[in-house]
Protein backbone atom coordinates (compact mmCIF):
# COMPACT_ATOMS: atom_id res chain seq x y z
CA UNK A 1 0.00 0.00 0.00
CA UNK A 2 2.79 2.60 0.88
CA UNK A 3 4.02 1.77 -3.08
CA UNK A 4 0.41 2.77 -4.54
CA UNK A 5 -0.02 6.21 -1.97
CA UNK A 6 3.48 7.01 -3.20
CA UNK A 7 1.89 6.74 -7.16
CA UNK A 8 -1.16 8.29 -5.88
CA UNK A 9 0.36 11.35 -4.27
CA UNK A 10 2.85 11.89 -7.49
CA UNK A 11 0.32 11.72 -9.55
CA UNK A 12 -2.28 13.97 -7.67
CA UNK A 13 0.24 16.83 -7.62
CA UNK A 14 0.29 16.53 -11.16
CA UNK A 15 -3.35 16.70 -11.48
CA UNK A 16 -2.76 19.70 -9.13
CA UNK A 17 -1.10 21.61 -11.40
CA UNK A 18 -3.26 21.43 -14.17
CA UNK A 19 -5.72 24.50 -14.70
CA UNK A 20 -8.03 22.62 -16.62
CA UNK A 21 -8.71 19.59 -14.09
CA UNK A 22 -9.05 22.40 -11.55
CA UNK A 23 -11.42 24.66 -13.42
CA UNK A 24 -13.63 21.23 -13.71
CA UNK A 25 -12.76 19.72 -10.54
CA UNK A 26 -13.70 22.97 -8.56
CA UNK A 27 -14.87 25.89 -10.68
CA UNK A 28 -17.61 24.36 -12.19
CA UNK A 29 -19.17 22.53 -9.71
CA UNK A 30 -18.98 25.32 -6.84
CA UNK A 31 -19.94 28.37 -9.15
CA UNK A 32 -21.67 26.81 -12.12
CA UNK A 33 -24.40 24.79 -10.18
CA UNK A 34 -25.83 27.21 -7.97
CA UNK A 35 -25.81 30.25 -10.50
CA UNK A 36 -27.55 28.00 -13.10
CA UNK A 37 -30.22 26.86 -10.51
CA UNK A 38 -30.52 30.58 -9.65
CA UNK A 39 -30.53 31.81 -13.61
CA UNK A 40 -33.15 28.66 -14.30
CA UNK A 41 -35.35 29.83 -11.57
CA UNK A 42 -34.92 33.25 -12.12
CA UNK A 43 -36.09 32.86 -16.18
CA UNK A 44 -38.99 30.73 -15.01
CA UNK A 45 -40.43 32.95 -12.62
CA UNK A 46 -39.94 36.48 -14.77
CA UNK A 47 -41.40 34.42 -17.87
CA UNK A 48 -44.62 33.21 -15.63
CA UNK A 49 -44.86 36.21 -14.22
CA UNK A 50 -44.81 38.32 -17.27
CA UNK A 51 -47.20 35.64 -19.41
CA UNK A 52 -49.92 36.28 -16.58
CA UNK A 53 -49.79 40.24 -16.68
CA UNK A 54 -49.37 40.68 -20.46
CA UNK A 55 -51.87 42.77 -21.88
CA UNK A 56 -53.30 40.38 -24.66
CA UNK A 57 -54.38 41.81 -27.63
CA UNK A 58 -56.65 39.96 -29.83
CA UNK A 59 -59.33 39.61 -32.59
CA UNK A 60 -63.00 37.99 -32.47
CA UNK A 61 -65.12 37.23 -35.98
CA UNK A 62 -68.77 36.82 -34.91
CA UNK A 63 -68.80 38.33 -31.73
CA UNK A 64 -72.04 39.83 -31.47
CA UNK A 65 -72.67 35.84 -30.09
CA UNK A 66 -70.17 36.19 -27.38
CA UNK A 67 -69.78 39.39 -24.95
CA UNK A 68 -66.30 40.78 -25.19
CA UNK A 69 -63.65 39.99 -23.01
CA UNK A 70 -63.57 42.70 -20.49
CA UNK A 71 -60.61 43.56 -17.79
CA UNK A 72 -57.04 45.10 -17.72
CA UNK A 73 -55.52 41.98 -19.59
CA UNK A 74 -57.36 41.99 -22.89
CA UNK A 75 -57.05 44.54 -25.80
CA UNK A 76 -59.32 44.05 -28.69
CA UNK A 77 -58.82 45.00 -32.03
CA UNK A 78 -61.29 45.12 -35.53
CA UNK A 79 -59.32 42.45 -37.71
CA UNK A 80 -61.06 40.42 -40.17
CA UNK A 81 -61.31 37.27 -39.58
CA UNK A 82 -59.34 35.42 -42.47
CA UNK A 83 -56.62 38.13 -41.45
CA UNK A 84 -56.72 37.30 -37.93
CA UNK A 85 -55.33 33.94 -37.77
CA UNK A 86 -52.40 35.41 -39.89
CA UNK A 87 -52.00 38.34 -37.73
CA UNK A 88 -51.50 35.75 -34.41
CA UNK A 89 -49.00 33.60 -36.65
CA UNK A 90 -46.97 36.48 -37.56
CA UNK A 91 -47.05 37.75 -33.96
CA UNK A 92 -49.26 40.85 -34.29
CA UNK A 93 -52.10 39.48 -31.88
CA UNK A 94 -52.31 37.29 -29.19
CA UNK A 95 -55.07 34.99 -29.86
CA UNK A 96 -57.96 35.40 -32.05
CA UNK A 97 -61.72 34.21 -31.66
CA UNK A 98 -63.78 32.87 -34.32
CA UNK A 99 -67.01 32.50 -32.76
CA UNK A 100 -69.88 30.03 -34.24
CA UNK A 101 -73.14 30.58 -34.48
CA UNK A 102 -75.48 29.16 -31.83
CA UNK A 103 -76.74 25.41 -32.43
CA UNK A 104 -79.24 23.62 -29.67
CA UNK A 105 -78.63 27.07 -27.44
CA UNK A 106 -74.88 26.01 -27.58
CA UNK A 107 -71.89 28.08 -28.95
CA UNK A 108 -68.81 27.07 -29.88
CA UNK A 109 -65.65 29.61 -29.70
CA UNK A 110 -62.42 28.52 -32.34
CA UNK A 111 -59.13 29.70 -30.04
CA UNK A 112 -55.98 30.66 -32.78
CA UNK A 113 -53.23 30.75 -30.29
CA UNK A 114 -49.23 29.96 -30.57
CA UNK A 115 -49.36 26.40 -29.27
CA UNK A 116 -45.64 25.99 -29.69
CA UNK A 117 -44.87 28.89 -27.17
CA UNK A 118 -43.93 27.03 -23.56
CA UNK A 119 -44.23 30.02 -21.13
CA UNK A 120 -47.75 31.31 -22.79
CA UNK A 121 -50.72 31.46 -20.62
CA UNK A 122 -52.90 32.59 -23.83
CA UNK A 123 -55.22 29.56 -23.58
CA UNK A 124 -55.12 29.20 -19.94
CA UNK A 125 -56.20 32.88 -19.89
CA UNK A 126 -58.53 33.36 -22.42
CA UNK A 127 -60.61 29.69 -21.34
CA UNK A 128 -60.62 31.32 -17.60
CA UNK A 129 -62.03 34.76 -19.20
CA UNK A 130 -65.13 32.51 -21.53
CA UNK A 131 -65.52 30.33 -18.63
CA UNK A 132 -66.73 32.98 -17.01
CA UNK A 133 -68.93 34.62 -19.19
CA UNK A 134 -69.90 31.32 -19.72
CA UNK A 135 -70.85 31.05 -16.56
CA UNK A 136 -72.82 34.28 -15.96
CA UNK A 137 -75.13 33.43 -19.19
CA UNK A 138 -75.52 29.54 -17.86
CA UNK A 139 -76.55 30.75 -14.31
CA UNK A 140 -79.48 33.65 -16.10
CA UNK A 141 -80.76 30.62 -18.07
CA UNK A 142 -81.43 28.71 -15.01
CA UNK A 143 -82.82 31.01 -13.34
CA UNK A 144 -85.00 31.88 -16.06
CA UNK A 145 -86.42 28.09 -15.22
CA UNK A 146 -86.59 28.87 -11.63
CA UNK A 147 -83.75 27.35 -10.58
CA UNK A 148 -82.25 29.92 -8.66
CA UNK A 149 -78.98 29.79 -6.43
CA UNK A 150 -75.65 28.01 -6.69
CA UNK A 151 -76.43 25.43 -4.83
CA UNK A 152 -79.78 23.74 -7.11
CA UNK A 153 -78.06 25.27 -10.06
CA UNK A 154 -74.84 23.14 -9.37
CA UNK A 155 -77.33 19.96 -8.24
CA UNK A 156 -78.84 20.27 -11.62
CA UNK A 157 -75.71 20.38 -13.72
CA UNK A 158 -73.55 18.17 -11.48
CA UNK A 159 -75.54 15.57 -9.57
CA UNK A 160 -72.31 13.83 -8.65
CA UNK A 161 -69.10 15.56 -8.12
CA UNK A 162 -65.97 13.81 -7.19
CA UNK A 163 -63.54 16.10 -4.93
CA UNK A 164 -59.99 14.71 -5.79
CA UNK A 165 -57.57 14.37 -1.90
CA UNK A 166 -53.96 13.78 -3.07
CA UNK A 167 -52.26 11.51 -0.21
CA UNK A 168 -48.86 12.38 -1.72
CA UNK A 169 -46.80 15.40 -0.06
CA UNK A 170 -45.94 17.71 -1.08
CA UNK A 171 -42.38 17.07 -1.08
CA UNK A 172 -43.40 14.05 -2.96
CA UNK A 173 -44.96 16.05 -5.48
CA UNK A 174 -41.90 18.41 -6.25
CA UNK A 175 -39.21 16.12 -5.98
CA UNK A 176 -40.95 13.73 -8.82
CA UNK A 177 -41.46 16.88 -10.96
CA UNK A 178 -37.74 18.45 -10.42
CA UNK A 179 -36.31 15.74 -8.67
CA UNK A 180 -34.98 13.83 -12.03
CA UNK A 181 -33.12 17.16 -13.50
CA UNK A 182 -30.61 17.65 -10.51
CA UNK A 183 -29.32 13.75 -10.47
CA UNK A 184 -28.51 14.37 -13.88
CA UNK A 185 -26.38 17.38 -12.99
CA UNK A 186 -24.52 15.71 -10.71
CA UNK A 187 -23.99 12.51 -12.51
CA UNK A 188 -22.64 14.83 -15.14
CA UNK A 189 -20.39 16.85 -12.92
CA UNK A 190 -18.50 13.90 -11.75
CA UNK A 191 -18.03 12.63 -15.68
CA UNK A 192 -16.51 15.87 -16.08
CA UNK A 193 -14.13 15.87 -12.83
CA UNK A 194 -12.40 12.21 -13.70
CA UNK A 195 -12.29 13.00 -17.31
CA UNK A 196 -9.59 14.72 -18.13
CA UNK A 197 -7.21 13.65 -14.82
CA UNK A 198 -7.92 10.04 -16.79
CA UNK A 199 -6.96 11.12 -20.08
CA UNK A 200 -3.72 12.80 -18.48
CA UNK A 201 -2.53 10.33 -16.28
CA UNK A 202 -2.24 8.26 -19.29
CA UNK A 203 -2.49 9.06 -22.89
CA UNK A 204 -1.17 11.77 -21.64
CA UNK A 205 2.18 10.82 -20.03
CA UNK A 206 2.18 8.37 -23.51
CA UNK A 207 2.14 11.63 -25.48
CA UNK A 208 5.08 13.28 -23.20
CA UNK A 209 7.05 9.67 -22.76
CA UNK A 210 6.91 9.82 -19.30
CA UNK A 211 5.15 6.30 -18.37
CA UNK A 212 8.05 4.11 -20.33
CA UNK A 213 10.32 5.94 -17.40
CA UNK A 214 7.24 5.41 -15.00
CA UNK A 215 7.15 1.71 -15.87
CA UNK A 216 10.82 1.06 -15.25
CA UNK A 217 10.06 1.25 -11.48
CA UNK A 218 10.68 -1.90 -9.78
CA UNK A 219 6.43 -2.02 -8.73
CA UNK A 220 3.94 -3.84 -9.93
CA UNK A 221 1.84 -2.59 -12.48
CA UNK A 222 -1.09 -3.04 -11.01
CA UNK A 223 -0.51 -1.00 -8.02
CA UNK A 224 0.00 1.56 -10.57
CA UNK A 225 -2.87 1.50 -12.45
CA UNK A 226 -4.54 1.77 -8.44
CA UNK A 227 -2.40 4.38 -8.27
CA UNK A 228 -3.40 6.38 -11.11
CA UNK A 229 -7.20 5.25 -10.91
CA UNK A 230 -7.44 6.67 -7.13
CA UNK A 231 -6.38 10.21 -8.67
CA UNK A 232 -9.28 10.00 -11.09
CA UNK A 233 -11.82 8.42 -8.65
CA UNK A 234 -10.73 11.31 -6.02
CA UNK A 235 -11.05 14.00 -8.60
CA UNK A 236 -14.55 12.95 -9.58
CA UNK A 237 -15.59 12.40 -6.28
CA UNK A 238 -14.42 15.85 -5.07
CA UNK A 239 -16.28 17.33 -8.58
CA UNK A 240 -19.61 15.84 -7.64
CA UNK A 241 -19.66 16.64 -3.73
CA UNK A 242 -18.69 20.32 -4.40
CA UNK A 243 -21.41 20.13 -7.20
CA UNK A 244 -23.24 18.81 -3.74
CA UNK A 245 -22.25 21.44 -1.57
CA UNK A 246 -22.80 24.37 -4.19
CA UNK A 247 -26.41 22.70 -4.33
CA UNK A 248 -26.73 22.48 -0.46
CA UNK A 249 -25.81 26.14 -0.45
CA UNK A 250 -28.61 27.43 -2.85
CA UNK A 251 -31.00 25.36 -1.19
CA UNK A 252 -30.17 26.89 1.95
CA UNK A 253 -30.59 30.37 0.82
CA UNK A 254 -33.35 30.10 -1.49
CA UNK A 255 -35.45 27.63 2.06
CA UNK A 256 -35.07 30.75 4.04
CA UNK A 257 -36.30 33.26 1.07
CA UNK A 258 -39.23 30.92 -0.76
CA UNK A 259 -42.43 31.04 1.25
CA UNK A 260 -44.78 28.08 0.94
CA UNK A 261 -44.97 25.00 -0.33
CA UNK A 262 -41.79 25.19 -2.20
CA UNK A 263 -40.11 26.70 0.70
CA UNK A 264 -41.25 23.89 3.48
CA UNK A 265 -39.73 21.33 0.28
CA UNK A 266 -36.46 23.09 0.14
CA UNK A 267 -36.19 23.17 4.14
CA UNK A 268 -37.57 19.29 4.43
CA UNK A 269 -34.38 18.14 2.17
CA UNK A 270 -31.68 17.77 5.45
CA UNK A 271 -28.22 16.84 5.86
CA UNK A 272 -28.96 13.09 5.67
CA UNK A 273 -30.40 13.41 2.42
CA UNK A 274 -27.47 15.23 1.11
CA UNK A 275 -25.00 12.58 2.88
CA UNK A 276 -26.66 9.96 0.99
CA UNK A 277 -26.58 11.50 -2.09
CA UNK A 278 -22.92 12.08 -1.92
CA UNK A 279 -22.46 8.37 -0.77
CA UNK A 280 -24.36 6.99 -3.59
CA UNK A 281 -21.44 9.60 -6.41
CA UNK A 282 -18.58 7.56 -4.74
CA UNK A 283 -19.70 4.12 -6.84
CA UNK A 284 -20.15 6.32 -9.33
CA UNK A 285 -17.40 7.95 -9.23
CA UNK A 286 -15.85 4.47 -9.74
CA UNK A 287 -17.24 3.44 -12.37
CA UNK A 288 -16.88 6.27 -14.46
CA UNK A 289 -12.64 6.09 -13.26
CA UNK A 290 -12.56 2.43 -14.07
CA UNK A 291 -13.97 3.05 -17.82
CA UNK A 292 -12.08 6.45 -18.70
CA UNK A 293 -8.54 5.34 -17.04
CA UNK A 294 -8.83 2.27 -19.17
CA UNK A 295 -10.03 4.22 -22.45
CA UNK A 296 -7.12 6.54 -22.05
CA UNK A 297 -4.24 3.11 -21.16
CA UNK A 298 -6.03 2.42 -25.10
CA UNK A 299 -4.93 5.62 -26.34
CA UNK A 300 -2.34 6.71 -28.03
CA UNK A 301 -2.03 10.35 -27.62
CA UNK A 302 -4.29 13.05 -25.64
CA UNK A 303 -6.46 13.66 -28.64
CA UNK A 304 -7.09 9.81 -29.73
CA UNK A 305 -8.23 9.68 -25.89
CA UNK A 306 -10.62 12.59 -26.26
CA UNK A 307 -11.96 11.54 -29.51
CA UNK A 308 -12.73 7.89 -27.91
CA UNK A 309 -14.19 9.81 -24.84
CA UNK A 310 -16.18 11.60 -26.50
CA UNK A 311 -18.94 9.59 -28.00
CA UNK A 312 -18.89 7.37 -24.76
CA UNK A 313 -20.49 11.20 -23.06
CA UNK A 314 -23.78 9.87 -24.69
CA UNK A 315 -23.19 6.49 -23.18
CA UNK A 316 -23.16 8.10 -19.99
CA UNK A 317 -26.11 10.42 -20.47
CA UNK A 318 -28.34 7.91 -21.64
CA UNK A 319 -28.80 6.15 -18.65
CA UNK A 320 -29.11 9.19 -16.39
CA UNK A 321 -32.01 10.72 -18.90
CA UNK A 322 -33.52 7.18 -18.54
CA UNK A 323 -34.25 8.36 -15.13
CA UNK A 324 -36.00 11.38 -16.12
CA UNK A 325 -38.85 9.54 -18.23
CA UNK A 326 -41.97 8.96 -17.20
CA UNK A 327 -42.79 5.97 -15.34
CA UNK A 328 -39.19 4.84 -14.77
CA UNK A 329 -39.36 4.18 -11.26
CA UNK A 330 -36.62 2.71 -8.62
CA UNK A 331 -37.27 -1.04 -8.05
CA UNK A 332 -35.13 -4.11 -8.19
CA UNK A 333 -34.79 -4.21 -11.89
CA UNK A 334 -34.04 -0.36 -12.60
CA UNK A 335 -31.65 -0.71 -9.37
CA UNK A 336 -29.29 -3.01 -11.03
CA UNK A 337 -28.97 -0.60 -14.23
CA UNK A 338 -24.92 1.55 -13.64
CA UNK A 339 -25.85 4.79 -13.02
CA UNK A 340 -29.41 5.00 -14.26
CA UNK A 341 -30.21 3.54 -10.56
CA UNK A 342 -28.19 5.94 -8.82
CA UNK A 343 -30.35 9.08 -10.52
CA UNK A 344 -33.31 7.00 -9.46
CA UNK A 345 -32.36 6.65 -5.86
CA UNK A 346 -31.77 10.11 -5.72
CA UNK A 347 -34.78 11.62 -6.91
CA UNK A 348 -36.20 9.08 -4.66
CA UNK A 349 -34.24 10.71 -1.72
CA UNK A 350 -35.14 13.85 -2.86
CA UNK A 351 -39.07 13.03 -2.63
CA UNK A 352 -38.22 11.48 0.97
CA UNK A 353 -39.91 8.04 -0.53
CA UNK A 354 -36.38 5.94 -0.77
CA UNK A 355 -36.62 2.22 0.37
CA UNK A 356 -33.90 1.22 2.36
CA UNK A 357 -33.16 -2.46 0.74
CA UNK A 358 -33.53 -0.47 -2.77
CA UNK A 359 -30.73 1.45 -1.56
CA UNK A 360 -28.48 -1.24 -0.56
CA UNK A 361 -28.94 -2.87 -3.80
CA UNK A 362 -28.07 0.69 -5.42
CA UNK A 363 -25.03 0.73 -3.32
CA UNK A 364 -24.18 -3.30 -3.71
CA UNK A 365 -24.68 -3.18 -7.87
CA UNK A 366 -22.45 0.23 -8.62
CA UNK A 367 -19.86 -0.84 -6.32
CA UNK A 368 -19.73 -4.36 -8.19
CA UNK A 369 -19.68 -2.75 -11.76
CA UNK A 370 -16.55 -0.45 -10.32
CA UNK A 371 -14.70 -3.00 -9.53
CA UNK A 372 -15.41 -5.31 -12.73
CA UNK A 373 -13.78 -2.35 -14.53
CA UNK A 374 -11.10 -1.73 -12.26
CA UNK A 375 -9.83 -5.51 -12.88
CA UNK A 376 -10.74 -4.85 -16.42
CA UNK A 377 -8.49 -1.65 -16.62
CA UNK A 378 -5.48 -3.04 -14.20
CA UNK A 379 -5.58 -6.49 -16.94
CA UNK A 380 -5.52 -3.70 -19.79
CA UNK A 381 -2.58 -2.25 -18.75
CA UNK A 382 -0.15 -5.43 -17.62
CA UNK A 383 -0.78 -6.00 -21.84
CA UNK A 384 2.34 -4.37 -23.55
CA UNK A 385 0.57 -4.28 -27.05
CA UNK A 386 -2.16 -1.95 -24.93
CA UNK A 387 0.71 0.11 -23.71
CA UNK A 388 3.19 0.75 -26.46
CA UNK A 389 0.63 0.41 -29.13
CA UNK A 390 1.82 2.64 -32.14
Amino acid sequence: MGEIGTIFRKEMLEVGRDRKTLIFMILLPVVLIPLLLQVTSSIMGDAQRKANEKVLVYAASGAEGLPELTGPGFQELRVEGTEAVAAVADGRLDFALEVKPEVDGRREVVLHYDNASLTSKVRERVEDAVGVVSDRLRNERLAALGVVGAGPQAALLKPIAVLPSGVATMREVIGERVGSTLPFILIVFCFLGAMYPAIDLAAGEKERGTLQTLLLVPVARWRLVVGKLLVVFVTGVVAAVLSLVGLGVWLGLQSGQMSGALGEVLSAIGVIDLSLIGAMLVPTSLIFASLLLGISIYAKSFKEAQSYIAPLNMLVLMPAFMATLPGVELDFATALIPVTNVALAIKDLIKGTIETGLLVVVFASSFIVGGLLLWVSTWWFSRESVVFRR
